[in-house]
């Protein structure tokens, strides 16, 4: 291993505590107190600058972890991490709340299994590539102060206040091989989190009442996976030999997917009532370690994307989940609906061979997304979300050749229901892309 790669592996382990910081969401989402929260695109920020394309997208440079087939891609070890900060204003009604939130993102190790230096040194001209990574990104974000009021005959005024906070992660390690044109990969992994809920029922117009308070700390565990495929159709013309040759001109085609997915549940109940004037409190019951399970739903996701090599690329992608099968026995709620996610993205390179222009060598991104979220309005109306994104990839040379990249992805759009709570939201998201070849590099002395 280089001295370099050998960093980014230590910056991985040391990052690995600090990513804990996901359970703890500084950001306030209502609709995340239905079922896991509010779920967490995982696309790295290359992807999210041009939607969500991640079917069909594989590069040499940069990590796909949502179809794992495109690992059989990888050139070169890549190791990426990524920031993210958003700023949201929450509408329901007359009223607005404004809200800024901001977290590390997401952290990957991805690398070819043989050298490419060593290949083309030792004259190795098999078309079989085989690429392995890993992975900690998050999967759901629970964050929500929630306080409303009713009046009812007999009590008065009635004060209900929600809190939680938390979420939960995914820790992937995948492969993937591509054999020619095909390639086919798998991931595996691992969901685990927390996520604490508070319930508090005040009778504010009672004298000397009790408070009721329902206090509920949720771990998550269990293992998930998922496989996919990829396909580039590449395209070809006569060259002055008379042979066909490969033009730069291609379409891939990538699908992935997963079945139902099991987890388990243990949880911590506690019942009590709180009379604040007489410093009293009854506890009504406490169960420390209630178990349970529970079901994500599978999913599937098709994508097509034309190239023309390193001037300009335009995809499409869809996605559907049947989140109607998710059920968690440690929540008790109502059932979750199907979604599905349709988005258009493309990346363009004025002149990636510049020489005395930055401006001509960056890659300029933009896409649009349309989507259904699992849960409901109070009205039950199913949640959409919508927008458009813009990015930039900045390339970076560092010593010995290395391309690497900073990657700036810009997300605005809304989220809920109208009849609800609706959020406009602008999302931005920091991604480093640092690639090295000298991995697996197996020097020769004469």
């Amino acid at each position: 291993m280089s001295n370099s790669l050998s960093k980014y592996f230590l910056l991985f382990v040391l990052l690995f505590g600090g990513v804990m910081l996901y359970g703890q969401p500084k950001f306030n989402s209502p609709y995340s107190r239905i079922g896991l929260g509010d779920l967490w695109n995982p696309n790295f920020g290359n992807l999210n600058g041009w939607g969500d394309l991640s079917a069909a997208f594989h590069d040499p440079y940069h990590i796909n972890i949502k179809n794992p087939a495109s690992y059989g891609h990888l050139y070169n070890t890549s190791f990426e991490v990524g920031l993210r900060a958003k700023y949201g204003s929450i509408e329901a009604g007359t009223e607005t709340a404004e809200n800024w939130s901001g977290n590390l993102s997401y952290m990957a190790l991805g690398f070819p299994m043989k050298n490419p230096v060593g290949r083309v040194l030792d004259r190795d001209k098999s078309k079989v590539n085989w690429g392995m990574s890993f992975a900690l990104v998050p999967y759901s974000n629970v964050g929500y102060v929630v306080e409303t009021t009713e009046e009812r005959p007999e009590l008065g005024q009635v004060r209900y206040n929600f809190q939680g906070e938390g979420g939960t992660l995914n820790l992937l390690w995948g492969n993937g091989v591509k054999i020619g044109d095909f390639s086919v990969g798998a991931n595996i992994g691992y969901l685990f989190g927390k996520i604490e809920q508070n319930q508090e029922v005040r009778f504010d117009s009672l004298a000397a009442s009790y408070r009721d308070l329902l206090l509920a700390d949720i771990s998550h565990s269990g293992f998930i996976w998922n496989i996919g495929v990829q396909y580039d159709l590449v395209f070809k013309e006569k060259g002055e030999d008379g042979t066909l040759k490969p033009n730069g001109k291609k379409l891939s085609f990538g699908l992935y997917g997963n079945s139902n997915l099991d987890f388990n549940t243990k949880s911590t109940i506690y019942n009590s009532r709180f009379n604040a004037t007489y410093s009293d409190r009854d506890t009504i019951s406490f169960d420390p370690s209630l178990e349970g399970s529970g079901k994500l739903p599978g999913e599937f996701a098709v994508g097509i994307i034309y190239e023309e090599a390193n001037k300009w690329r335009l995809g499409f992608n869809y996605q559907y989940a049947a989140w109607s099968n998710y059920f968690n026995e440690a929540k008790n709620e109502d059932g979750l609906s199907d979604t599905y996610r349709i988005s258009i993205g493309g990346e363009f390179i004025p002149d990636i061979a510049s020489y005395n222009s930055y401006a001509r060598r960056v890659r300029y991104r933009f896409g649009a997304f349309y989507g259904t979220d699992p849960r409901s309005d109070g009205f039950n109306e199913q949640l959409t979300q919508y927008g458009i994104t813009i990015g930039l990839g900045l390339p970076v040379i560092l010593p010995r050749q290395q391309q690497s990249f900073v990657n700036l992805a810009l997300e605005l759009g809304q989220f809920g229901s109208e009849q609800f709570l609706r959020e406009t939201y602008a999302q931005l998201t920091l991604g480093f892309t640092l690639n090295d070849n000298s991995w697996f590099f197996k020097r020769k002395f004469n």
